[in-house]
């Protein structure tokens, strides 16, 4: 959800650094490709393109045990791959086998192709990649079902594929929870308001009023606009923009400085498929899941409220269910806080789809770059 935001600020730092700028990169660029190996006798580390969906999609498969349960990454954006973070979580990788994939235009997938290759770029075609994807992971881990963790933006395309196939997902994780309902929920929209205003930003608060309340009559550019005015109107969230989400990607040691370039051209690109998502209704939809479900909410989140996931939440019937807030976050709680998130993985999820107490001691220390 955070286009415009990331790729101005990413740009900045690509269009002319120093010579210092870019040798301190490539020390930490160094610092973190020697943390991200795998080196456990029974790890997996693999990556490489996965025909899905009649194009081919970049899949990476880590971690430093097999028998650990399997994550399926559900990534924002849109076209935000979540391969960047990486770093920041390879703690994850000690207790889980983390599949990350780069949906068609996002990331490799749209550097691989360019514009003209993604193919129907639609909520629908996501889903069905998604499918393919989910049973491709199920079939190479030879598992009956994985663990489904969606992120922001993700999260619209998590609950369908939560809701409706549960024979294939041992539970559902939302994070940075989208909760559309149809345009009806203002609730965001009032809060920047009041934000602008105690601000006196005189002409962001003139743009919001002359876009409306209702996101469902917004184009495109309208949504980008709203998002970037969000992100910089919260302190919190502009902090995690600049610290996590820009540093994650200047620091990643799976692109180069084409690549970064490549990275953000694709979320230019796919926040064509953003309008289409806040037309669903989450509530008409259904709150009746058959399989575990829970939500891991930045306290502080502006840009997906916990308010409208708490009451989501509340209404739903699931066989195991749990919600809890993350301190100290905004928006991209989980990559702010990977400790956190790790936590409460091995203390409320896991038990759930293993039926085995969690254990404490598990925990790791959050990885930091």
């Amino acid at each position: 959800m955070l286009t415009a935001i990331v790729t101005a600020s990413a740009a900045t730092l690509i269009a002319g650094p120093a010579a210092g700028m870019l040798g301190y990169r490539q020390l930490k660029r160094t610092a973190h490709a020697k943390k991200l190996r795998i080196t456990a006798p029974r790890g997996i580390e693999e990556a490489g393109f996965v025909r899905i969906g009649g194009i081919d999609q970049w899949i990476s498969v880590r971690g430093d045990d097999r028998a650990n349960p399997v994550i399926l990454e559900i990534h924002g954006g849109p076209g935000a791959s979540n391969h960047i973070f990486l770093p920041r979580t390879r703690g994850w990788e000690k207790h889980f086998t983390v599949v990350r994939w780069d949906m068609r235009g996002a990331g490799r997938t749209f550097a691989a192709h360019g514009p003209d290759g993604q193919g129907e770029l639609t909520l629908h075609q996501l889903y069905e990649d998604a499918l393919e994807v989910t049973d491709h992971i199920r079939s190479r881990m030879g598992v009956d079902k994985v663990l489904l963790v969606a992120n922001s933006f993700g999260t619209v395309t998590g609950l369908r594929l939560a809701r409706n196939h549960p024979e294939r997902y041992s539970a559902y994780v939302g994070t940075d929870q989208n909760i559309n309902a149809g345009g009806r929920d203002h609730g965001a929209f009032d809060a920047l308001l009041a934000r602008l205003r105690a601000a006196g930003k005189r002409k962001d608060l003139a743009a919001a009023l002359a876009m409306g309340p209702d996101p469902t009559a917004w184009t495109p550019a309208q949504w980008a606009a709203h998002a970037k005015t969000v992100t910089t109107s919260d302190p919190l969230t502009y902090d995690t923009m600049k610290t996590v989400v820009v540093r994650s990607l200047w620091f990643s040691p799976l692109h180069t400085l084409r690549g970064l370039r490549s990275y953000m051209h694709g979320m230019t690109f796919s926040k064509r498929v953003a309008p289409e998502a806040v037309t669903i209704d989450e509530w008409a939809d259904g709150t009746d899941f058959a399989l575990p479900f829970f939500i891991f909410q930045g306290a502080h989140d502006v840009l997906t409220p916990p308010a409208p996931a708490r009451a989501f939440y509340e209404a739903v019937t699931a066989p195991v269910k749990d919600f809890a807030l993350i301190e100290d976050a905004s928006h991209f709680a989980s990559f702010r806080h990977p400790d956190r998130f790790l936590q409460l993985m091995l203390t409320r999820v896991r038990p759930a789809i293993t039926g085995r107490p969690a254990d404490a001691a598990q925990s790791s220390p959050a990885d930091r770059p």
